[in-house]
């Protein structure tokens, strides 16, 4: 099962993503690709793959990437090959933007869709200045951005307010959990035990 999530910048849903990784099994996360400079906080090939912008462009040429997007003034995308390592037996979680979850559903209409909110307005202004990762020019970008973005959140089949982290945590574990039991992806397991019911003593 391939759950996307997205949201503005700042809404927190890299730190949603890597509870959810901690406190559930069976979820993979998709590493994204980027031509922005690596933070200090951040490690190369767990949070993104840091590429140059020229080899990111031979990758947009070669179709390795399954969805691609521009955002403050930076590349994204999303490789082929990370969404094809989720199994059966797992599930892969794609933290992605706005621009990205669009191009996703258009190529993987079973996917599921979560759209993370900050509380308020100024609430999202406040962890971007806390963040200390952008400057006063940067911040408003992203803030102009995110006015735009969340117009967004009527496309997606769920919504999580990051109001209070560990509610939230537990909001998107339960989207996660509840998709994992629809008949559909539980087929495998309930067909062996039909078979047993029919089984004569």
């Amino acid at each position: 099962m391939l759950i996307v999530i997205t949201g503005p910048s700042g809404s927190g849903k890299s730190t949603l993503a890597n509870r959810v990784l901690e406190e559930l099994e069976n979820v993979e996360f998709s590493v994204s690709h980027t031509t922005r400079q690596k933070r200090d906080t951040e490690i190369e090939g767990k949070d993104y793959h840091f590429v140059s912008e020229d080899e990111f462009k031979r990758m947009i040429q070669d179709e390795k990437l399954v969805e691609w997007a521009v955002v403050h003034g930076h590349y994204y995308g999303t490789a082929k090959k990370e969404l094809a390592r989720g199994t059966e037996e797992g599930d892969i979680l794609l933290d992605i933007d706005v621009q990205g979850a669009g191009q996703i559903r258009e190529k993987h209409k079973k996917a599921v869709f979560v759209f993370i909110l900050p509380p308020l307005f100024p609430e999202l202004r406040k962890r971007l200045e806390k963040r200390g990762q952008d400057s006063e020019s940067a911040i408003q970008k992203r803030l102009g951005v995110a006015r735009a973005e969340i117009q967004a959140y009527r496309e997606f089949d769920y919504v999580v307010i990051n109001d209070e982290l560990t509610k939230a945590v537990e909001e998107l574990k339960s989207v996660i959990l509840s998709q994992r039991c629809r008949r559909e992806i539980r087929e495998k397991e309930i067909m062996p035990i039909l078979r047993s019911f029919a089984e004569r003593d």
